[in-house]
């Protein structure tokens, strides 16, 4: 394959297999070290000897490559703040801990707190390190902490909580890889605030940004509009609303939210016109290149240091740099370039889906498009543009539809229609954004200009539910391993290989992996065919679900409301393949093989049983003696359900702790589950 015989490919690809080495059997920290020093020494050694003919040496390759792979392995594990003594997970905290801690950034807000990122100082007066996550709770009268703020408070380091339904998304897992490993809950009385001003390049970014907030408010900007705003050019996302968000989620668009490498090739491009005049001057070719560049990563930071953006700016300015050169470029070799340096400073980008995502979906246009464009060629201008922008959108969605379905499990089937109509439109979108932030900035903005760009977002947000409306065309749970995306990329790959080379070796490795992928298909059917009882966890209801196979039948006290927009079963139902989903109300009794299930609910019913209980579920806060219960009936195991009240809770638990009788509660273990 020609594409491996660049050799910054296969070290770039020698540094992400020592990052994953590091990441999924974490090798001890000081082997690693020796190991990494010993390779290097016997590869300067090597290259010694061999005086200048070392590429000709097979062997100088391979030791070369060791040498990235654990570079590779040492990266990730120097961006490992646990390593250091002073990280809180190293210190013994028993109660309530003295804190000064410096916000690092701001994340989008729940229902109930605002949310942030920050940077421990000290602990109990002593020099502490780590990042926390903050959970305040929200206020409408107070004003959000700024990024570089410094704050006291005394509180108590709590665990991020895993996730406690089957196949849930797991959020202490994500924020890990953001070396966040602790949470504390504050009031906004709990805390003082010891230092506002801005003293880093992301605090005056935060502050930059807020002043632009502020002066678009000002202008007249909405709140949807300027959400919108924000996630256009500022790379911020925390204020969309989530029914916005959503749509554009359905109808293929959100890409355009993520400032990536169609953003920053437009503000390219706008670089490259607006300095121009610089090369009428002798060293014009010189300053030119550096001011964009030095341009290009202060938006990369302003945006906030995305992996999209990131790998997007990096690409950019090799780009912009081999252009001020006047050497030929090959996009495959950039975009080595750009992974190897990103990954090489922040090897946990590798697991971040938009990292990814956006990998895949360039390497998906350099290499698909062109055969896609190849197959008409319309001699029309008018026909050509709309042909080129339908082959990008669809090489873009071939090169992440493997991994989009893999993390999101639905595809958009109209992305094709929404992407031809929005796609011309981003640049002048963008354009005009820019000038109406310029304009904002130097405090002169006309009220008919603030009309019309909101009239063009709010079109661009109308156009964009008019397709998420057709839900017929979105296909959501749907299914897909880790293994299944590996063959479809097997797939993709070989098919790109068999167009250019027509060789019977690709065919082979083409139709080897699509009966893998049949296979991997056919395999996890025939291993779904247990069953299990599942008491999940749903705080304030109550939701039992019977896995019989491929088929589950839910029994619940939700409304349709609820139950529609409800995560739980749809992502137990994807997780375990499940074919059909039915519903019922809630029983009283149920068996599972030879297990009885008894479920005593707020009336308290438990006497007279003509049977033997082995399992009881508690829901609704029933005001029973559970001592009494336990004499009476003698189960097995007690659990309760997230719909009682915790004050209840507790009492039953320490009555199972002195009845020596199991005792599961699904909102502190999870859900129960019995197969």
């Amino acid at each position: 394959m020609k594409l491996l015989n660049f050799t910054i490919i296969k070290l770039t690809v020698c540094l992400i297999l020592g990052i994953c080495i590091a990441h999924y059997f974490k090798p001890i920290f000081s082997i690693a070290i020796y190991l990494s020093l010993g390779l290097m020494a016997i590869l300067f050694l090597y290259y010694l000897i061999l005086k200048g003919k070392h590429s000709k040496q097979p062997l100088f390759g391979l030791i070369s490559y060791f040498c990235m792979i654990s570079l590779g392995i040492n990266a990730y594990n120097f961006e490992n703040e646990k390593i250091q003594q002073t990280h809180y997970s190293n210190l013994d905290f028993n109660a309530s801990i003295e804190l000064r801690l410096k916000i690092k950034e701001r994340l989008k807000s729940d229902l109930y707190n605002d949310k942030y990122i920050a940077s421990l100082i000290s602990a109990n007066k002593r020099e502490a390190s780590g990042q926390l996550l903050i959970n305040i709770k929200r206020d409408s009268s107070s004003s959000p902490l700024f990024v570089d703020a410094i704050i006291y408070t005394k509180s108590v380091l709590k665990d991020i909580q895993k996730p406690l339904n089957p196949h849930q998304f797991d959020y202490s897992r994500y924020l890990e890889l953001r070396q966040v490993y602790s949470q504390i809950y504050l009031q906004h009385n709990q805390f003082l605030i010891l230092f506002d001003q801005p003293n880093t390049v992301y605090g005056y970014a935060d502050l930059f940004r807020t002043s632009i907030n502020k002066k678009l408010i000002d202008a007249g900007f909405k709140d949807e509009v300027l959400s919108i705003i924000n996630a256009l050019l500022l790379g911020q996302r925390q204020t969309i609303d989530k029914s916005i968000y959503n749509n554009y989620v359905n109808s293929g668009t959100i890409h355009i939210l993520a400032v990536s490498g169609l953003h920053v090739g437009i503000l390219l491009l706008i670089l490259n016109f607006v300095f121009r005049p610089l090369l009428l001057f002798k060293y014009g070719y010189v300053l030119r290149p550096i001011i964009i560049i030095t341009i290009l990563w202060l938006f990369a930071v302003i945006a906030g240091l995305s992996p999209s953006v990131t790998r997007a700016v990096a690409m950019f300015s090799i780009i912009s740099i081999a252009m001020h050169l006047k050497r030929p470029t090959n996009i495959y070799n950039t975009l080595a370039i750009s992974a190897f340096f990103i990954l090489l400073v922040k090897p946990t980008f590798l697991f971040e889906v938009g990292f990814q995502m956006s990998y895949l979906a360039v390497l998906g246009i350099v290499s698909i498009q062109p055969i896609l464009y190849r197959l008409w060629q319309p001699k029309y201008w008018i026909l050509d543009k709309p042909w080129q922008i339908f082959t990008v959108t669809l090489a873009a969605q071939a090169g992440v539809l493997p991994i989009s379905l893999f993390y999101f499990h639905q595809f958009p089937g109209l992305f094709f229609i929404s992407n031809l109509v929005v796609i011309p439109f981003l640049g002048l979108i963008l354009g005009f954004g820019l000038f109406v932030i310029a304009m904002a900035l130097v405090g002169f903005l006309p009220k008919p200009i603030v009309e019309i760009y909101s009239l063009i977002i709010e079109s661009l947000n109308g156009f964009i539910a008019w397709v998420a409306q057709f839900e017929d065309f979105l296909f959501k749970d749907i299914p897909f391993t880790l293994t299944q995306v590996l063959c479809a990329y097997s797939i993709i790959i070989s098919g790109i290989q068999i167009y250019k080379l027509r060789t019977f070796k690709w065919l082979a490795i083409c139709l080897v992996s699509i009966i893998a992928l049949q296979g991997t298909y056919l395999f996890n059917k025939f291993q779904n065919k247990d069953e299990a009882i599942i008491v999940f966890n749903k705080s304030r209801f109550s939701v039992v679900g019977f896995k019989q196979r491929d088929r589950l039948v839910v029994h619940h006290n939700l409304d349709t409301s609820k139950l529609k927009n409800d995560n739980i079963i749809k992502n137990y139902k994807v997780g375990e393949l499940i074919d059909s989903v039915a519903q019922s109300n809630l029983q009283g009794i149920y068996q599972f093989r030879n297990k009885r299930l008894l479920i005593i609910d707020s009336l308290g019913v438990y006497r007279n049983l003509s049977f033997q209980p082995d399992l009881i579920l508690l829901r609704d806060s029933p005001k029973v003696n559970l001592e009494r219960v336990i004499d009476s009936i003698k189960p097995e195991q007690i659990i309760a359900d997230a719909s009682n009240y915790k004050s209840y809770i507790k009492r039953w638990k320490t009555t199972c702790r002195n009845k020596k009788i199991p005792f599961h509660y699904t909102n502190e273990k999870g859900a129960f589950i019995l197969k």
